[in-house]
């Protein structure tokens, strides 16, 4: 499983729609893709700015198939809906591990 992480800053007041926009566009959009599995938005209950994003994706291949036109005919709807509103501020790329349990006893 392949993860997709992304840290933005939004205005304050604009919280709670960025996060109802992102999940009717952004996440509308990824999950009519196969290797899509899942999306979490995380809140910073210390900072009302920071809004993380952890997109779970079957696999890497499947991830980048997505065609660059969605992603960015996407990103101008999300765009036009938030204004200058958010900002990207990190993007990261992580591969889950998992290991055998043993069994204890």
């Amino acid at each position: 499983m392949e993860i997709e992480w992304l840290r933005f800053r939004v205005n304050d007041s604009e919280r709670e729609r960025f996060v109802q926009q992102d999940h009717a566009i952004w996440t509308r959009t990824l999950a009519q893709y196969p290797g899509f599995l899942g999306k979490d938005v995380l809140i910073n209950p210390n900072d009302v700015t920071e809004v993380v994003t952890i997109i779970r994706w079957n696999s890497f291949d499947e991830w980048q198939a997505i065609p660059e036109a969605v992603l960015t005919g996407v990103e101008a709807e999300f765009s036009q809906a938030m204004g200058s509103t958010y900002e990207l501020l990190e993007s990261r790329h992580y591969q889950v591990r998992k290991f055998a349990q043993e069994h204890c006893g």
